[in-house]
């Protein structure tokens, strides 16, 4: 009964909560924070037992890297290799380091400052595609780099995930021996995975594609998913990377768009429990006690990301408005910072406090992306010439030249 009582109050929640928040301009993600933060025992405290949550939603972020790996197939990353590789690349390069500098400056280990770092780094993927998509910005320049950029995020996300157990207190304590017998193990299964599996999960999906029964075939998209996460996860290594794992493996596969539409529902309504546990887990106590300190490191985040960002689109040959407009969008923490910082608080490497600091801070900065995208659109609007004039030829019986072919010509 209690798990039904559970049940309705999210479902509520997040009907009321997250269409208002659309709405409004602010995005899905940024609504189920705020539905999490209500319920939540910072809130109304309807609900209090936040870790079962949170490790019962974590099955949405497998989907989604599950999600993730379908859609890189070889033959796109390749096209795209310039723009994600590079561009991506030095955009998480350059905010890491910074970030660090900082962090070592602060007091804290090398090893944590660069964790840290490359944490905050990463922008929300959910968070800027649907904000731009709503402003209709992703066809626009700065629109299509920032699709670059958080998709070399989203890969970069596994090997930090996959790093993360070695990271932990119990691994220090390990011997040499056996440190290195677990990585060679590890990456054993990995590649027996990667050279067995793409042959063994396709054999499967056939067979089960004949019985053209459609839920068998949705339920074996799962059992694939969650065998591979569940195995990566018994060799020490995340489930998320099982998960990407297994959806590289089936990004070539004929059944790779039927995968997509089965898993789909799954990711979306697990990804927002997820985000709802998270908000829940906001300290909104700290904003009364440490408010200053958690929005100078909200804004250091997106100054520092910010200026890296402007930097990059001027380096691609973009104008001053498309550079900033980049910066602006998706200079925001993420969602893989909530992942990762929760994954740090279960294998002990930070502790509550910096971990709670962070997600607060993380949160604020995107709940004001929104507004500073509101606040630049306001200025830009006020910089324009309001009653420019159209050039008009000087003669009126110009010839008109059609060129191309066809009914795209």
């Amino acid at each position: 009964m209690e798990i039904i009582n559970e049940t309705i109050i999210f479902l509520l929640a997040a009907v009321i909560v997250v269409p208002i928040f659309k709405n409004l301009g602010f995005g899905a993600v940024l609504g189920y924070l705020t539905a999490g933060i209500l319920i939540g025992p910072y809130g109304l405290n309807l609900i209090t037992d936040i870790e079962h949550i949170l490790h019962f939603a974590e099955l949405g972020v497998v989907l989604l890297l599950f999600i993730i790996g379908l859609e890189l197939q070889p033959s796109r990353l390749w096209a795209l290799r310039n723009s994600i590789f590079v561009w991506g690349g030095l955009q998480v390069i350059a905010s890491t380091i910074i970030f660090s500098i900082i962090g070592m400056t602060l007091g804290y280990s090398i090893t944590i400052s660069t964790l840290l770092g490359f944490t905050l780094s990463l922008s929300s993927t959910a968070f800027a595609l649907q904000m731009l998509a709503e402003r209709k910005e992703l066809t626009r320049r700065h629109g299509r780099s920032a699709f670059t950029i958080l998709l070399f995020q989203d890969i970069a996300v596994v090997p930090a995930l996959a790093i993360l157990p070695l990271l932990s207190s119990t691994s220090v304590t390990s011997t040499d021996d056996s440190k290195l017998t677990n990585v060679l193990f590890g990456i054993f299964i990995i590649l027996f995975i990667i050279f067995a599996g793409r042959i063994l999960m396709r054999y499967f999906l056939q067979i089960i594609a004949r019985t053209d029964i459609k839920e068998i075939l949705t339920a074996s998209a799962l059992l694939i998913v969650m065998g591979v996460a569940i195995i990566i996860e018994h060799i020490g290594l995340s489930m998320a990377l099982g998960a990407f794992l297994a959806g590289v493996l089936l990004a070539d596969s004929e059944y790779r768009h039927q995968l997509e539409t089965d898993i789909e529902p799954f990711k979306g309504l697990l990804l927002g429990l997820f985000f709802i546990a998270v908000g829940m887990s906001v300290n909104l106590a700290l904003l009364g006690t440490e408010p200053i300190s958690i929005m100078v490191l909200a804004l250091s985040i997106i100054l520092v990301k910010g200026t890296v960002l402007f930097c990059i689109g001027r380096l691609q040959g973009m104008n001053n408005t498309s550079a900033r407009q980049l910066a602006f969008s998706i200079s925001q923490g993420g969602e893989f910072a909530f992942v990762i910082f929760a994954a740090t608080l279960t294998l002990g490497i930070l502790n509550n406090d910096i971990t709670e600091t962070l997600i607060v801070a993380v949160t604020i900065t995107m709940i004001l992306t929104p507004l500073i995208l509101m606040a630049n659109d306001y200025l830009s609007a006020k910089n324009t010439e309001k009653n420019q004039e159209y050039d008009t030829p000087e003669d009126e019986n110009n010839q008109v030249i059609i060129a191309g072919f066809g009914r795209f010509g």
